[in-house]
């Protein structure tokens, strides 16, 4: 059995899960974005649904243009919420052991000693995921869904939260590799950053003149055992039958619509619920409006389903069919509660 080195732990206690309320957790939530968009400029969206995706337990996936934040985005979460942080620049000639480890012979101790890949540690940067073979994407695989990695016949769990990451690049297509539907359907939610309008461009440009340095500083305002702690106050929030119905009809009506020739599998409508019950915590409340399930609506599903083929040449992609979709199922009429106060 080989040695282990060091991996990353949890330096506190975790504390109960009745520790913080639903509303210590969403005020927490929101300070940790106040404090990212000094750095992250005129992303409110991107970054609220971002927070939502730690918040829910799943990993993210960013897809967008080179040039826009990303990895800025990522670093700047990391940092706010006193997350261990590695980053990996996928590349064709990236092996799967560069992002799990691998054993090797210690010379001094004459032991075969396990090196813990850049995957042990809290958040996990996978940059231009589709740059490397699928083989290396599939080390990804079990870590993202068991939090956990085999090598050698052992199994050595992740450090707690494990959260990925990822960008990729839509547009640049020579030399990738597209993510298989197994791997796509493991992200909780896909994010676009888009462009900055006018007006927070030169904002953009004024703050960097002003710091006269090339990113700003963040202030460390959580940790680890904190964000476990509000994950178990997303688990406390309330969801209706009538809502649930209604996340059952958006993923079913992805499964008949006459552009997707494949539809949203049930874990994203398991997807779907925790993102709601997210947005539930970060405006205070402890219960899901049907305004939860369509904000994250699109996100959520958009990249779980396959389009027909001729749709490209229409330029119409699944964040269009979802949105039409969201407009036209029926959302239940539940009946407005009193904010939690405490």
């Amino acid at each position: 059995m080989p040695r282990e080195e060091p991996t990353v732990t949890n330096s506190q206690s975790t504390p109960s899960h009745d520790s913080l309320t639903c509303r210590q957790a969403g005020e927490r939530a929101a300070a940790v974005l106040d404090e990212i968009r000094t750095a992250v400029v005129g992303k409110a969206e991107p970054l609220a649904l971002v927070m939502l995706g730690i918040l829910a337990g799943g990993h993210i996936l960013i897809e967008d243009l080179p040039g826009l934040g990303k990895t800025l985005l990522a670093r700047s979460f990391a940092t706010t919420l006193g997350l261990d942080f590695r980053r990996i620049q996928f590349t064709p000639d990236l092996l799967p052991s560069d992002v799990t480890g691998a054993p090797f012979y210690d010379q001094r101790t004459a032991d075969m000693v396990f090196r813990p890949g850049p995957v042990f540690t809290h958040l996990l940067l996978a940059d231009e995921i589709n740059r490397t073979p699928p083989k290396t994407q599939a080390a990804l695989l079990e870590a993202m869904a068991e939090s956990q990695v085999s090598i050698d016949g052992s199994t050595r769990s992740l450090p707690q939260p494990f959260v990925v990451v990822a960008t990729a690049n839509p547009i640049e297509y020579e030399g990738t590799y597209s993510l298989p539907e197994a791997q796509l359907d493991r992200f909780l939610l896909r994010v676009r950053m888009g462009y900055l309008t006018a007006s927070d461009e030169a904002g953009m440009l004024r703050a960097r003149v002003d710091r006269a340095a090339p990113e700003a500083v963040l202030r460390t305002l959580s940790g680890p055992d904190e964000v476990l702690a509000m994950r178990a106050v997303v688990e406390r929030v309330e969801v209706d039958d009538d809502l649930l119905e209604y996340v059952v009809a958006l993923v079913r009506a992805t499964r008949a619509h006459p552009h997707i020739q494949v539809g949203a599998s049930p874990r994203g409508g398991l997807a779907l619920v925790q993102l709601a019950r997210a947005r539930a915590v970060l405006d205070l409340r402890d219960y899901v409006t049907p305004e939860d399930v369509k904000s994250v609506a699109v996100p959520a599903l958009a990249h779980r389903v396959t389009l027909k083929p001729e749709l490209w040449v229409r330029q119409i992609d699944g964040d269009d069919v979802m949105r039409e979709i969201v407009q036209s199922v029926p959302a239940p009429q539940t009946m407005r509660r009193t904010p939690i106060t405490s």
